[in-house]
């Protein structure tokens, strides 16, 4: 099994994100293990390389939103993936689902049951009910994302999320506004990940070239903090870590494989994902973090970075 968020789960809107006990062969990924609150469990999915993307589940389709348990009053959407149908059919966080092609919703395998019933490309009409408006909302059913292509969706362009429950080691940073000013580099790990072992030297080495710069690499793990310091002399992981005691962190920014390292500009704006491991792509982690390195550090808008989108159906 691999660890999954909640928010992953329920974003899909027709069922459950893929999970599977082991990365396919030749593969530099670790799946991770289950960690509470865990939801969602579905079919096996094969893992693609550091630097690739699976592709989308084809002609599922998709909603793009998370959503609480439910109740007479309806359900309450909770959050909205940035470029999907949802968000083009203008709803929002907080907007509560009463209703769906006219028929009553009080939960959210309601709404799940609902779209998985039509295809890519059909309209749904949701019934909301927004600060005590009644609102209908056609919207454009899109193709379910991997989780993968999902977890850049919910990063790519949006500020850092910030750190929770973390327990910094020796001196590291203990929380992601600490890092604004500097280009961050946050590698998140576990001792019992083989890849993990196999990267913590090379980020090492990059942070030795371009640390006076203005690179900082942060590891982030769950395991305990014992551990956690064993590991990192062990491997010459010669950056500061911290412990995410209790997985909060890790659930914040939808990390469901490792290594998962994420590239953080200046102004705190996520610009990159970079999943597992492959040495081939070091050379592209190195550029990316230059351009940014290059990039001004003054208060003030981030750069445009256009959410990743799911393509519209063809004609809609």
């Amino acid at each position: 099994m691999r660890f999954t968020r909640l928010l992953i789960g329920s974003l899909l809107a027709v069922g459950v994100v893929a999970a599977g006990p082991a990365a396919r062969a030749g593969d530099a990924k670790a799946p991770l293990p289950p960690l509470p609150p865990a939801s969602s469990a579905g079919a096996p999915k094969l893992r693609a390389p550091f630097g690739a993307l699976p592709a989308p589940v084809n002609g599922l389709p998709w909603l793009g939103v998370s959503m609480d348990n439910g109740g007479d009053l309806g359900v309450r959407i909770e959050s909205v993936v940035r470029g999907s149908p949802a968000e083009r059919g203008g709803v929002r966080a907080g907007d509560r689902i009463v209703a769906i092609d006219g028929a009553r919703v009080t939960a959210p395998g309601h709404v799940s049951r609902s779209v998985a019933t039509h295809k890519v490309g059909d309209t749904v009409t949701l019934g909301l009910e927004r600060t005590g408006s009644a609102i209908s909302a056609p919207v454009v059913l899109g193709t379910r994302p991997s989780s993968d292509d999902l977890m850049r969706m919910h990063l790519l362009g949006a500020p850092a999320p910030e750190w929770k429950n973390v327990t910094p080691l020796s001196g590291a940073p203990a929380s992601m506004a600490s890092l604004k000013g500097k280009v961050a580099l946050l590698d998140f790990w576990a001792s019992w990940c083989g890849p993990c072992r196999m990267i913590a030297p090379r980020l090492s080495a990059l942070k030795a070239r371009l640390g006076p710069q203005g690179l900082a690499v942060v590891g982030i793990t769950t395991d305990p903090a014992e551990q956690a310091a064993v590991f990192s002399e062990r491997h010459q992981m010669r950056y500061p870590v911290v412990v995410d005691r209790d997985g909060d962190t890790s659930r914040a920014y939808n990390v469901n494989v490792l290594p998962t390292l994420i590239l953080v500009d200046k102004k705190g704006v996520v610009r990159d994902v970079f999943l597992g491991f492959d040495p081939g792509a070091e050379a592209r982690l190195e550029q990316a973090i230059r351009d940014l390195l290059a990039e001004p550090g003054e208060p003030g808008a981030a750069p445009g970075v256009p959410a990743p989108t799911v393509p519209r159906p063809g004609g809609r």
